[in-house]
């Protein structure tokens, strides 16, 4: 390598150390990022018997959380008051449930489908990469589920958080700002020292815009199989993102966490 090159290389190495060092929380995306939405959500429907191959099962699955975006503008707007994830998973289920010819699931099926977001599966790697990751920073969620919810889904998967905090807390949906820099108020932190870990560039875009940190995780198969095909994850590295990592033990080796 040749000196100036070497000697820019260093730098930027020890800049990157110095700066985790400065990295307190990191605080977790969780749909997509620390759970797999797609395959529980699928594997829920397709449980419940009620007559659809696995392709349409992974239909509804994909139908209802296209829904999720729509359904938050329309509390970040104002049309509608502050409404729980809960509660807009079960405005959207009943909207799509015509769709697939399944109008006629009473109240009892409904509700117990809607509660299939309280058991999602985590991913592979995040029980372990969070014990991981927890040995050296605070480890607390972020996303826009409500408490509740994230609650089951940590004792579903035996996610050791510091911390659960969602959008419910600030009253604000990500990625309205009050909820990034909330979660650097709760701890009393400048918000550079928290971290968003997250498999969705755009929250990490919008986090970055509030003064925090990010990491991205790829989760390839986050729209299932079907997603990869269709290329509806970038999987690729952003200048712009802080880190960049395969997975939770992948971004803790990186933060130079014990593994």
């Amino acid at each position: 390598m040749h000196a100036g090159s070497l000697l820019k290389f260093r730098v930027s190495l020890a800049l990157r150390a110095r700066a985790v060092s400065d990295i307190k929380i990191l605080a977790f995306d969780v749909f997509g990022t620390v759970v797999d939405w797609h395959g529980s959500i699928s594997r829920e429907v397709g449980q419940m018997g009620l007559g659809l191959d696995a392709a349409r099962c992974e239909a509804v699955a994909a139908a209802w959380r296209d829904g999720y975006r729509p359904a938050m503008q329309r509390v970040r707007s104002g049309e509608l008051g502050w409404t729980r994830i809960d509660d807009l998973h079960r405005m959207i289920l009943d909207d799509i449930l015509p769709d697939f010819g399944l109008g006629h699931l009473g109240e009892t099926q409904r509700r117990e489908l809607n509660l299939a977001w309280h058991r999602l599966d985590p991913w592979p790697d995040a029980a372990a990469g969070l014990h991981a990751l927890r040995a050296r920073f605070k480890v607390c969620t972020l996303p826009n589920g409500n408490l509740s919810l994230l609650a089951d889904l940590a004792r579903h998967g035996q996610l050791p958080w510091d911390l659960i905090l969602s959008a419910e807390v600030f009253r604000h949906y990500k990625p309205d700002p009050e909820t990034y820099r909330g979660v650097a108020e709760v701890f009393a932190l400048p918000p550079e020292q928290v971290m968003l870990v997250a498999a969705h560039k755009d929250d990490l875009r919008a986090a970055a815009r509030c003064g925090l940190r990010t990491a991205y995780i790829e989760r390839p198969l986050e729209f299932g199989a079907q997603g990869v095909e269709a290329g509806l994850k970038d999987l690729t590295r952003s200048p712009d993102i802080d880190f960049h990592a395969r997975d939770f033990l992948d971004l803790a080796a990186q933060l130079g966490c014990p593994t």
